[in-house]
């Protein structure tokens, strides 16, 4: 199966270009996604806020590197993240999942190397996810992000601490005492 790049299957990620970029919406910004859809129904679309230090990231990356490879930086269609490849007419390809994924595992041996083999954008997106929610942020948020239809899939890459439920306890009871003790949250 290929995408657009004609090469591997492109993930969202490689399908995007710079006008997929919408600096100007919300708090910090947003990047338009393209999913996969399900059941033959069309490509899922989804807004997801550039959060997590993702906004400084972007700017770098479109405003430094990205220029090694393509200087449509005001082409609203050019790829976001171009390959070093070109089309007949010297427009850029989009960047392959595979090209991704060799990069990330060439800096998972580099500089995790105990991780090596184990590190897959996949698992990122696990741990991503569980990141969030060990940071405050509720599951229905994390399941808009993730473009999961049903919540009990978005469960699956929230994996919390051991200690989940006395932590919860904890909080429980703090929350019941600035309650009760006169202090409003």
């Amino acid at each position: 199966m290929t995408g657009t790049s004609g090469g591997t299957v492109a993930t969202p990620l490689c399908l995007l270009q710079i006008g997929d970029v919408r600096w100007d919406l919300g708090r910090f910004g947003k990047v338009l996604l393209k999913g996969k859809g399900s059941q033959g129904r069309g490509k899922k679309e989804r807004l997801v806020p550039l959060i997590n230090g993702s906004r400084d990231l972007l700017e770098w990356w479109v405003t430094g590197p990205r220029w090694e490879f393509d200087d449509k930086v005001n082409n609203p269609l050019a790829p976001l993240f171009p390959s070093e490849r070109r089309y007949g007419d010297g427009s850029n390809r989009v960047v392959t999942d595979d090209a991704l994924r060799t990069g990330l595992s060439e800096a998972v041996a580099r500089h995790l190397p105990h991780q090596a083999g184990q590190l897959t954008p996949h698992v990122l997106r696990h741990f991503a996810a569980s990141d969030l929610y060990r940071n405050g942020m509720d599951v229905v948020a994390i399941q808009e992000i993730l473009g999961h239809e049903w919540l009990n899939t978005t469960m699956i890459y929230v994996h919390v601490e051991k200690s989940h439920v006395e932590d919860a306890w904890i909080r429980a009871g703090q929350r019941a005492t600035a309650r009760f003790g006169g202090t409003r949250r």
